[in-house]
């Protein structure tokens, strides 16, 4: 029996990115492992290697079949946990590599981006009695007719979470190449601030937005679970960003500002003003699995509608091809694609109860003669679409405007 909880931690891909990284991973694990530490650790690929599988099967063929696509992706995965076992190993420590299906991690048979349905603990728990580090290959599962599947870009972060949730563990430590969760993007903004506490609903936002530190998945099974998320370099052990609950955090109106040039914006025009229209359109795009995050509808002065969709930039061509077969039921005039578009995304606490952060947003991008071509907002966030060349300006302009580089966010004393 186990007495203490279950660390759970992933290293992302630059983690392990060389067999120098690696051997420097094992030597924290084994470190913490003679201390009695329990851990489980989860593990990418080595940094490039999905890209590089993913190009050799785009040599082969345009358009690879997902299953047999799953099936190349996550031996990446494999090679890591692999080698990160071995060196543990030299170490003279006990460790066991296990993809995502002999760890238990059950999924759906949607392939690239299946979801975990259950994953069974008693094997993880067998082998951490047994005195080993459980090293679980991310991004995959397997569906209950034997088929390997992929969780989709970012899905180590969601394995890594699951895993925290399944072993009932209150932290989930994510290292990766850099040191937290920033005010923006420090490759775009200089002064950007490190973040030292943001809450669930303002992560996902972020994660959504474009910000690539967590995957959205992953975030969403933390809150729900009630698992703080530890974001941390894994080249250095100075603190990162804890992700918590909102109620345990100072408000702030502004966290961060986000950017995401990886969105296509599809417009069909003209399209013909009669109910189910809108499902029509948008239940085409779901049962070809394409996720809209955003759909915008104006109305001419002809009483016909213009639809704008936001979606993902791989999407775009296949999501063309769809509507071109339904723009006749739906008496659609023209379809325009657009893949030179962005969003830019300003994200906090206090969107809703401040009502001059919309003014000051656009504003600042008035400023800059930067054009919003669509505007969307929640309770924490607002999204503008504009060019995708004028991001990186709008992201230093709204991030100058909100004076982030002096953000302070506190926990609330507890009593």
């Amino acid at each position: 029996m186990i007495d203490l909880p279950v660390k759970v931690k992933k290293y992302g891909g630059t983690s392990v990115g060389s067999v120098e990284s690696i051997r420097s991973v094992a030597q924290d694990l084994a470190s913490e492992h003679q201390q009695g530490i329990p851990q489980l650790v989860v593990v990418s690929a080595m940094a490039k290697t999905t890209d590089k599988l993913l190009g050799m099967a785009l040599q082969i063929t345009p358009r690879p079949r997902a299953r047999e696509l799953d099936m190349l992706l996550t031996t990446g995965e494999q090679v890591s946990i692999a080698l990160l076992a071995m060196a543990v190993h030299e170490l003279g420590t006990n460790a066991i590599a296990l993809t995502g299906a002999q760890c238990g991690i059950l999924t759906d048979g949607n392939f690239s981006r299946a979801r975990i349905q259950n994953i069974a603990t008693d094997k993880i728990y067998k082998l951490l009695e047994e005195d080993n580090i459980v090293i679980v290959a991310g991004f995959q599962g397997i569906t209950s007719d034997q088929e390997i599947t992929t969780l989709g870009r970012g899905g180590s972060d969601t394995t890594a979470t699951a895993l925290a949730a399944a072993l009932k563990s209150p932290v989930c430590e994510i290292y990766t190449d850099v040191d937290g969760v920033f005010t923006a993007s420090p490759r775009i903004v200089s002064d950007a601030r490190l973040l030292e506490f943001i809450g669930y609903d303002e992560m996902l936002e972020f994660a959504a937005s474009g910000s690539h530190v967590l995957h959205p998945r992953c975030v969403e099974i933390a809150s729900k679970y009630d698992i703080s998320l530890e974001v941390r370099s894994s080249f250095h052990h100075r603190p990162g960003t804890t992700v918590v609950r909102e109620e345990l955090l100072e408000k702030v109106a502004i966290t961060g500002v986000t950017g995401d040039a990886e969105i296509a914006r599809i417009a069909l025009m003209r399209v013909k003003d009669i109910p189910g229209v809108a499902a029509r359109i948008s239940k085409t795009l779901a049962d070809a699995n394409v996720h809209i995050q955003l759909i915008i509808q104006g109305i001419r002065h002809d009483q016909t509608n213009d639809f704008s969709l936001i979606i993902s930039q791989e999407d775009a061509q296949h999501s063309q091809e769809i509507l071109q077969r339904v723009s006749k039921e739906v008496e659609a005039q023209e379809i325009q694609v657009d893949t030179h578009v962005a969003r830019v995304s300003v994200i906090g606490s206090g969107v809703a109860s401040n009502p001059g952060v919309a003014a000051r947003m656009f504003q600042a991008l008035a400023d800059n003669e930067i054009n919003i071509q669509l505007i969307s907002s929640s309770e924490i966030r607002i999204a503008c679409i504009i060019l995708e060349d004028q991001l990186d300006s709008a992201i230093r302009a709204l991030h100058e405007a909100f004076d982030l580089s002096n953000l302070e966010r506190k926990q609330i004393p507890t009593t």
